[in-house]
C-alpha cells in the first residue's frame, strides 16, 4: 500500500488531508513538531518534520506540503529529499504568487519563498501539482476578540475584495491531487463560491452568530498603531501586512473560480456555512 506524507498534519488544511486519506483507509504518515500532542486519528504514524531520520520516508509515494517557513533557504534540502524517495508531491503555494515572474521578481518576501519552493519541486523530476487558494476563511478568527468584546470589528481597508475558501474545500481538493493520476503538472487555483468586503464578511459572522456586526473603518496610521499595540501580532509583519492589503486594494478584482466543485464533485463551501460551524469562537453557540 502507499503512504501518503502530510507536512504540516495539525495546521488547519493539513489536519483535514490526514482526516479524508485516514477515513479512506490510506496509510498516513503525518508531520507534526510535537507529535505526542498532535491528536490525529488513530492508525496515522506522527513523526517529526526531520526526513534524515530512519524511515521517514520509507514507503512514501506522495506528500502534500505546505510552507510554513519565513525564508526559502529549508526549500533545497527538502526537496532534494523527497526527490530521492517520493513520486508525487501536491504543494499548496502562497502570497499571491504571479505566474511567469521569476522567484526572485515576485512582488512580496512571501510570493519569493513560495515561488522558490514551487521552481525547486517543478525542476526535481517528481510529478507535481500546485495548489493556490485564495484567503482562507480561518482568517475570520482574527476578529473573534474583537467581536466577543463587542458588536464592531475595527479595521483598515473594509472595501477589501476577497474570495475565502473553506480549509476543508482545500484539504479535499489536495487528496484528490493526491490519490488520482491525472493531476500531474497542474496548478489550481482554488476559491470559495462569492467575493466578500471585509465588512461583508464581519457582517456575514454576525449572521451567523445572531448578532448584528458592523465594521468600523479605520485610516491605515490608525490600524498600524492598533497592530502594534496588540501584543499578539508581531511587530515585523505590521507594514508588510498593510502593504499588501494596499496592493490588493489596487489590483483588478478577484474573480471566483469552480475549481473545488469541477474536482470533488462538491461546490465550494459559503462563508456562512464556516461561519455557522466556527460560531463558538466567536462567543456564539455551537452548532
Amino acid at each position: 500500500m502507499s503512504t501518503y506524507l502530510v507536512f504540516g498534519a495539525t495546521g488547519n488544511v493539513g489536519r483535514g488531508v490526514v482526516e479524508r486519506l485516514a477515513r479512506a483507509g490510506a496509510a498516513v504518515r503525518a508531520t507534526s513538531r510535537r507529535p505526542r500532542i498532535a491528536d490525529l486519528p488513530t492508525g496515522v504514524d506522527v513523526i517529526t518534520p526531520d526526513l534524515d531520520a530512519p524511515g521517514a520516508l520509507d514507503g512514501v509515494d506522495a506528500a502534500f506540503l505546505m510552507w510554513p517557513f519565513h525564508s526559502a533557504e529549508p526549500a533545497r534540502p527538502l526537496v532534494d529529499a523527497l526527490k530521492r524517495h517520493v513520486r508525487r508531491v501536491v504543494f499548496m503555494t502562497g502570497g499571491g504568487v504571479r505566474l511567469g515572474l521569476a522567484p526572485e521578481l515576485q512582488p512580496t518576501p512571501v510570493a519569493r519563498w513560495h515561488a522558490t519552493v514551487e521552481h525547486l519541486i517543478e525542476q526535481s523530476g517528481m510529478e507535481w501539482t500546485v495548489l493556490s487558494p485564495s484567503t482562507f476563511m480561518a482568517n475570520a478568527v482574527w476578529w473573534s476578540e474583537q467581536i466577543k468584546a463587542g458588536d464592531t470589528v475595527r479595521g483598515a481597508y473594509g472595501h477589501l475584495a476577497t474570495v475565502p475558501i473553506h480549509e476543508g474545500d482545500i484539504a479535499a481538493v489536495a487528496v484528490h491531487a493526491l490519490t488520482e493520476e491525472g493531476q500531474a503538472g497542474r496548478r489550481h487555483t482554488l476559491t470559495g463560491p462569492e467575493v466578500l468586503t471585509q465588512a461583508e464578511q464581519v457582517r456575514v459572522i454576525g449572521e451567523a452568530i445572531g448578532r448584528p456586526l458592523r465594521w468600523q473603518e479605520l485610516t491605515r496610521e490608525e490600524e498600524r498603531a492598533r497592530l502594534l499595540a496588540d501584543p499578539g501580532f508581531p511587530d515585523g509583519f505590521v507594514d508588510e501586512l498593510l502593504d499588501g492589503y494596499a496592493t490588493m486594494v489596487a489590483a483588478p478584482p478577484p474573480v471566483v473560480t469552480t475549481t473545488v466543485r469541477d474536482i470533488t464533485g462538491t461546490p465550494a463551501t459559503p462563508l456562512s456555512a464556516w461561519a455557522a460551524e466556527h460560531a463558538a469562537d466567536f462567543g456564539g453557540e455551537p452548532r
